[in-house]
């Protein structure tokens, strides 16, 4: 596949990674002739220095024939054009795009999107995508990393293995045997020194582990507990940061029909007075959410979670350590930098959200051979969570899932037969038609993808 790649920011590069990686013929082009060297320099890519949205330079980069085109500048307009460009001129078949300002996403004005207005395929919108990460954390408060899955029947689950762990130095083998009901799979497993795995049957865990599960919806706080955790519903929540993403998990918080009481701490007085206006039952206060004195008043000594998403990494994450000095349990930040990722720990901050890998795991869900519904990014790209669609065609369907050859780095989290999640065991059979959830290490991608393989015409 031809894929031009416009932006060559963090989610440009990662994209460009994913797709180089798996033999894909990749283009990247940004304005910025650095950002283009050092995209030409690590990865399998061309480079094209240029502005995105200007004809000659998607010529240059190819258009004429390429498959796919991806928006992802910096600048909403950039990405807009560009994608009418590639459309009017270049007939590329299937354009995606970035965009932040809320504006463009009212529903009321989902019309422009039109083939015959701005012919834009699919709308990314990292504001929203961050949200719903934000959201799913609070859901389940135990876990630090969370994501749902299969039309919100199945949940993936990160939890952080402490000595007080019940099923610690257990085979999971004998884990399954223990808790033959529970619908869940241990999935993904990170030891003390970093490394990520697909775990065997007799793989134990040990303290200090941070291991992924993948559970029915409704096996989630029987997980946690099994796992040590006690799940605690959310009633108080203070966001710190009033702008797009503090103000989507407002509006979804205020929506829910369990009434929690939100509180957001804004410092730009024209935003918290935006937020103000655009809310109904959530108290909004002007000030530093690093002023200890407006977190008194808050009462974060009485909030169940706190929620740093403000436009700096370093404010949210020393927020998040003063809120959880102040006796509020947990602490959620939003992190733009992943090399901050290893600070959460010592930091005493529960679980962090990386906007990068909620905008580069909702790109890829669009651009996945077969019938790929969802995909989530683990870690440094260091693998993926796959839903996907079995088709007629593919290599699984027909078959019990002992007599599937999966490379040692994929595991089988549940297969949904119909709107039925059901557990992986040896002697479930995946039929055509069924959906299945695969957890895959990034160097077993490809075969996973032969897996999913369909013939042309299902493309």
């Amino acid at each position: 596949m031809k894929v031009i790649i416009c932006g060559a920011g963090q989610v440009g590069w990662q994209i460009a990674r994913h797709l180089s990686g798996e033999k894909n013929d990749v283009t990247v082009v940004d304005s910025n002739a650095d950002l283009v060297r050092r995209a030409s320099e690590t990865l399998d890519v061309q480079g094209v220095a240029g502005f995105a949205s200007y004809p000659d330079v998607l010529e240059k980069a190819g258009a004429r024939d390429a498959d796919m085109i991806i928006a992802a500048t910096h600048s909403d307009e950039v990405n807009m054009v560009t994608c009418q460009v590639a459309h009017s001129i270049f007939s590329v078949p299937r354009k995606i795009a970035r965009l932040r300002s809320q504006s463009y996403l009212d529903a009321i004005y989902s019309d422009l999107y039109r083939r015959d207005h701005l012919p834009i395929d699919v709308v990314i919108s990292p504001e929203r995508e961050v949200a719903e990460a934000a959201l799913q954390r609070l859901a389940a408060p135990a876990a630090y990393d969370t994501e749902s899955f299969m039309a919100g029947r199945a949940q993936l689950l990160g939890i952080a293995l402490t000595e007080d762990c019940p099923v610690l130095m257990t085979p999971l083998r004998q884990l399954n045997e223990l808790f033959s009901t529970l619908r869940a799979i241990v999935v993904g497993v990170r030891r003390a020194e970093g490394k990520l795995f697909a775990p065997s049957p007799m793989d134990i865990l040990m303290a200090g582990d941070r291991i992924y599960v993948f559970t029915h919806i409704e096996d989630v706080n029987r997980t946690l507990e099994v796992f040590g955790k006690r799940t605690k519903k959310q009633e108080r929540v203070i966001i710190i940061g009033g702008g797009n993403v503090g103000l989507a998990v407002a509006r979804a918080l205020e929506a829910r029909t369990d009434r929690i009481r939100a509180k957001i701490i804004e410092m730009s007085r024209p935003r918290a007075e935006h937020a103000a206006d655009n809310l109904t039952r959530t108290i909004v206060l002007n000030g530093d959410g690093m002023d200890m004195d407006l977190l008194s008043e808050a009462a974060i000594d009485r909030a169940d979670a706190v929620l740093a998403v403000t436009d700096d990494d370093k404010t949210n994450l020393l927020v998040a350590v003063r809120a959880k000095q102040a006796g509020c349990p947990m602490a959620i930040a939003l992190v733009n930098d992943p090399t901050l990722a290893p600070l959460m720990g010592p930091l005493d901050i529960d679980a962090y959200i990386n906007p990068r890998a909620t905008t580069v795991s909702s790109i890829l869900r669009h651009i996945r051979h077969g019938k790929v519904r969802a995909i989530y990014s683990i870690g440094d790209a260091e693998a993926e969570m796959i839903e996907a669609q079995v088709l007629p065609t593919s290599p699984l369907a027909g078959k019990l899932v002992r007599e599937v050859d999966f490379p040692e780095g994929v595991l089988v989290g549940a297969v949904m037969k119909g709107d039925r999640v059901m557990k992986p065991t040896g002697d479930l059979r995946i039929e055509a038609g069924d959906v299945i959830a695969l957890f895959t290490m990034a160097g077993d991608r490809p075969e996973v993808e032969r897996l999913l393989q369909v013939s042309v015409d299902f493309f």
